[in-house]
């Protein structure tokens, strides 16, 4: 199992290229599902979550094709022949969002068997909210042995438009009803959804396939159904957590990096905070020029759904903070379990302490290396961040959840002068 070995106190500088955001390539890649002509997708990460996801496809009978085998930022999808209309348990197990080929399947093909998901032990993330979008398109939804067997109503095998209120936000759910009402019979108004970047991204994609979306990037979608949808060629957003963390490390070491390929304007709140820090930034269309020559002030926040402070960034501001002058306040809203990394963190020499949701930290002046292990995939970056100011080695074991969500960490913090090595 592999682990990083990390020596601190190297200030960052240097030239960093953003990859395509995870969160918008996984539903993306389901998208392929809804029509038998060819997806081609650029920008997509290489990923060990892209890779679970490709390979979940590909036992579905899509053919996967990368036009450059060196290049795997660009792949062509084509959905002609889906043998099996099912993601097991074995595929569903280590990757939540395996849970979006239910939408796809059910649309296209009437009937879908998908496992319950697994993924990241963060908090519960239930699914009960796409199988109530779904009921009331029409569709008879049981959960047996652990699986969610999904059949559109007969005759036809088509689902219908509906009106759907969600009881609460969530971001796979709108992108799997979305993909769910593309192909139905009617109109669907999908009421209090997700309103992320990724979901946008998703939606612009389906649109250029032939889908009827509009609201798009507000709380209120309304889709029109087409009898079928058609291939495209699409590129993926830049992954604004990637950036961001990107921002937070040398936030924490010191130095001047120069981000590009990323989307400045999907991380306003992000960067607020950052500001806030002491982070100098020159901030153009796709690119950030960030420089910092302090220790970073301290800041409270909450994290909310988007457009306010992102769940995803929590852990890595908890980094900054804990090395701040002074003292914060963290409030954890979206996911119950997700202040494990702090236990983690204390290791290391941080002063931080909970309290139901909320994290108080004391910022102290140094952190000092030790072994620690990581226990999802936005703690693994915040140890990452911590060992890169920490004296002394820092040792970080499980980072396979880290190649969940990161293209090449290691790699592209050693261009940037860090002492990182990966050990295999």
């Amino acid at each position: 199992m592999d682990k990083l070995l990390i020596r601190g106190g190297h200030a960052l500088h240097g030239d960093v290229t953003i990859a395509g955001a995870k969160n918008a390539a996984l539903p993306i890649l389901c998208a392929a599902l809804l029509t038998p002509e060819k997806l081609t997708l650029r920008n997509l990460p290489d990923l060990q979550d892209v890779r679970t996801m490709l390979k979940l496809l590909t036992q579905m009978g899509v053919e996967v094709h990368f036009p450059n085998p060196d290049d795997r930022s660009i792949v062509e999808l084509q959905a002609r022949h889906i043998e099996k209309a099912e993601a097991t348990y074995e595929m569903v197990k280590t990757m939540r969002a395996s849970i979006l080929v239910l939408g796809p399947l059910l649309a296209r093909f009437g009937n879908a068997r998908v496992s319950l998901p697994g993924g990241c032990a963060i908090g519960a993330r239930p699914v009960d909210q796409h199988i109530k979008g779904m009921q009331k398109m029409g569709a008879n939804m049981q959960i047996q042995h652990g699986y969610i067997q999904a059949d559109a109503p007969k005759p036809g095998n088509q689902l219908h438009g509906a009106h759907i209120l969600t009881d609460m936000i969530t971001v796979t759910g709108t992108e799997n009803l979305m993909m769910a009402a593309v192909l139905a019979n009617g109109i669907t108004h999908l009421e209090n959804a997700a309103r992320e970047p990724e979901v946008t991204d998703l939606a612009l994609l389906l649109n250029q396939m032939g889908a009827k979306i509009t609201g798009i990037g507000t709380d209120h979608l309304k889709i029109e159904g087409v009898p079928e949808l058609h291939g495209a060629d699409y590129q993926i957003i830049a992954d604004r957590i990637e950036t961001g963390t990107f921002l937070c490390a040398v936030a924490a070491t010191g130095g001047e990096i120069t981000i590009h390929g990323c989307r400045p304007d999907t991380l306003d709140a992000v960067l607020s905070k950052l500001t806030e820090m002491g982070l100098h930034m020159e901030v153009g269309s796709n690119t950030i020029k960030a420089t910092m020559k302090s220790r970073p002030m301290p800041v409270s926040f909450r994290t909310s759904e988007y457009p306010a402070f992102p769940t995803d960034m929590q852990a890595q501001f908890m980094a900054l903070n804990a090395i701040a002058l002074g003292s914060s306040r963290v409030t954890e809203t979206i996911f119950e379990n997700r202040f494990m990394h702090v236990q983690e963190m204390n290791r290391l020499g941080a002063q931080i302490s909970i309290e139901g949701n909320t994290a108080m930290i004391e910022g102290v002046e140094y952190l000092s290396g030790a072994n620690v292990m990581a226990t999802d995939l936005r703690a693994s970056a915040s140890l990452v961040i911590a060992g890169l100011v920490a004296s002394g080695e820092t040792l970080i074991e499980r980072i396979y959840h880290l190649d969940r969500g990161y293209d090449r960490m290691e790699r592209k913090l050693s261009a940037l002068g860090a002492d990182i090595t990966r050990i295999t």
